[in-house]
């Protein structure tokens, strides 16, 4: 079963962090990305609301994403075509009236745990209840860490990366791996119907790598867990827990001798071969600590950097062999990839056929991307 490169619609995808969209938030105006080849243009309404409209002009298909914005309306930079928050034109130069055809696509959004998440299929599906959460994220009882790498690689090879560990070893070793991570067994479970894998490692006497050394202060042997939830086709979140050998959660489910962390990656396909790579790292120990903040920051980022040098490469490689029989051997560690292969796979095969280019969608209630809607929040 090949990694996958077609996408899967009718799902939601994380298209930006909040705090990227909006200038008064310290992000761009107008943020320019291609989520599942559809290329957008995201903005925020003067009431604080993100939309997301399809980056080409009607006219003259100019980025709107080069446009400005005019009392919440998106205005193109090259003949100053002019779009409400539905994708609605409501002024074109040199006359009064406004083609009837005259509109592109708008996109419904929802804004949750600091992430701006669009959904790419029919419009008529996009149900916000089914956008996977990761709460923490956006819990003041938490302190994150966040950034985004582009990859010049397919994202299924970054699912494939993230559900087997075992690389950590090899590929971090200095940093976050461990000989224990490569050399311990793993449990997998998959939800095939509600799309969802989950793998877990649970080391009982290991070696402290410096990820963890130097934020806990923990030395020597610890227990490490780390307990995988994959949402696909987006959402990946890494559970992990730090702690003195022989140290359990209580019955009640105290854990007071653990150092928590919660990690999470969005991996959005950009194009076919392109991807974002959002990634966080969430904490319950040293909140307040700018240092220990700045340390897995730049920590996270090597590791995530050391990830995409790793990708590009089996991309070249991957597209050098495309149509050729070539044998790719799986062992037991490969069951939780090779579970969200299929479920992949499923999905792509159920979504919906692109919209026309240029035909907005109404959206759901609770959804922002209609006339009418109401963002979520």
């Amino acid at each position: 079963m090949p990694v996958p490169t077609a996408f899967a619609r009718d799902q939601w995808y994380v298209a930006a962090y909040s705090g990227e969209v909006g200038s008064e938030a310290g992000g761009e105006e107008i943020l320019a990305r291609t989520v599942c080849g559809e290329p957008l243009a995201l903005y925020r309404t003067p009431e604080g609301e993100a939309v997301a409209l399809a980056d080409r002009c009607v006219h003259r298909r100019y980025p709107l994403s080069e446009g400005t914005l005019e009392d919440g309306r998106l205005v193109c930079g090259y003949h100053g075509f002019t779009y409400d928050r539905a994708g609605t034109c409501v002024s074109v130069p040199g006359q009064t009236r406004v083609p009837r055809t005259a509109r592109v696509a708008s996109y419904p959004l929802a804004e949750l745990d600091g992430f701006i998440w669009v959904w790419i299929g029919d419009p008529a599906r996009a149900d916000v209840t089914a956008v996977p959460r990761a709460p923490w994220l956006a819990d003041p009882d938490w302190t994150v860490v966040r950034g985004m790498e582009p990859l010049s690689a397919r994202y299924g090879l970054l699912v494939d990366n993230l559900l087997d560990l075992s690389h950590e070893t090899f590929l971090h070793g200095g940093y976050i791996g461990t000989p224990e991570v490569a050399a311990t067994p793993i449990t997998t479970e998959a939800d095939e119907e509600r799309g969802i894998v989950r793998v877990s490692r649970h080391m009982d006497d290991a070696e402290c790598p410096p990820f963890y050394a130097d934020s806990t202060g923990l030395k020597g042997r610890v227990s490490r867990w780390q307990d995988i939830e994959y949402h696909a086709p987006c959402l990946y979140l890494l559970h992990s827990r730090i702690a003195p050998v022989g140290s359990v959660p209580g019955a009640d489910g105290s854990d007071p001798d653990a150092f928590h962390t919660e990690i999470a990656y969005a991996i959005t396909p950009s194009t076919e071969t392109t991807t974002y790579d959002f990634w966080l790292v969430a904490r319950d120990f040293a909140r307040e600590d700018e240092k220990v903040s700045a340390f897995l920051h730049e920590f996270n980022r090597t590791v995530v950097l050391q990830d995409v040098t790793a990708l590009d490469i089996l991309e070249q490689v991957t597209a050098e062999e495309e149509g050729r029989r070539v044998q790719e051997l799986s062992i037991g560690i490969d069951a939780g990839g090779l579970a969200a292969r299929r479920i992949l796979e499923r999905m792509i095969a159920g979504s919906a056929k692109p919209a026309a280019t240029g035909v907005p969608g109404g959206a759901p209630d609770g959804v922002s991307g209609g006339p009418e809607a109401v963002a979520a929040r």
